[in-house]
């Protein structure tokens, strides 16, 4: 790699520190577009700060939502209207989960965390008939598709990194200062036991690192 590359990625990580911003909410309404405009129960593994539980409660009677880290589950308390159907739990995501089955389930960024195919295989047994499951993930880069898609990234993440930052004033959400795993499975490892877990899953790569699943059950 020449001088100027290597210049211009060290301004770019630079700029990107500057202006950091939530990768994981960018994939809400993403997420949302996937599911019916009304449902029963939810369930949202690794919560966080219960931005999407609070969009799911939207639509739905009830919410668990359940994350590992109590800090984060009474932040999640705090910015939650005690009128909202929505039930924050510090749990285990395979060991906590309060009910038998739900209607949709999502997880975002949180399944690098857990046992890749026992978290699946727990989630499609806690996923009710005709439910849905969406997943937003990371995936370890690795092959050529994966690399091109990375670089296609990096000018539209500077640059929503610079809108967004410009309405934002003090902290940083805690969502954001929580700590990252980096992800250890390639796309196409995740895709080959996904399908195996979950038959006629889809799951398709994503900007900003991240991948999609969707899938529901019969």
């Amino acid at each position: 790699m020449t001088r100027l590359p290597r210049r211009l990625l060290q301004a770019l990580d630079e700029f990107n520190a500057a202006h950091p911003w939530d990768h994981n909410a960018y994939y809400h309404r993403w997420i949302m577009r996937q599911l019916p405009g009304s449902f029963g129960t939810a369930l949202d593994v690794g919560c966080g700060t219960g931005e999407l539980a609070r969009s799911l409660a939207t639509r739905a009677a009830a919410v668990e939502a359940v994350d590992s880290d109590p800090a984060m589950i009474v932040r999640a308390q705090e910015l939650t209207s005690p009128k909202a159907p929505v039930t924050f739990t510090t749990a285990d995501a395979l060991t906590g989960v309060p009910a038998a089955s739900y209607d949709v389930i999502t997880c975002v960024a949180a399944l690098h965390h857990l046992p890749f195919t026992d978290a699946l295989a727990h989630f499609r047994r806690h996923l009710a008939p005709g439910g849905t499951l969406v997943v937003v993930g990371l995936w370890r880069a690795q092959t050529p598709v994966d690399h091109l898609l990375g670089a296609a990234a990096i000018v539209p993440n500077a640059i929503t990194g610079w809108i967004r930052s410009k309405g934002r004033t003090g902290h940083l959400p805690a969502s954001m200062t929580a700590p990252v795993r980096p992800a250890t499975m390639s796309f196409p490892e995740i895709v080959h036991e996904a399908r195996r877990v979950l038959p006629g899953a889809r799951v398709r790569r994503r900007l900003f690192w991240r991948y999609t699943l969707v899938w529901h059950q019969d």
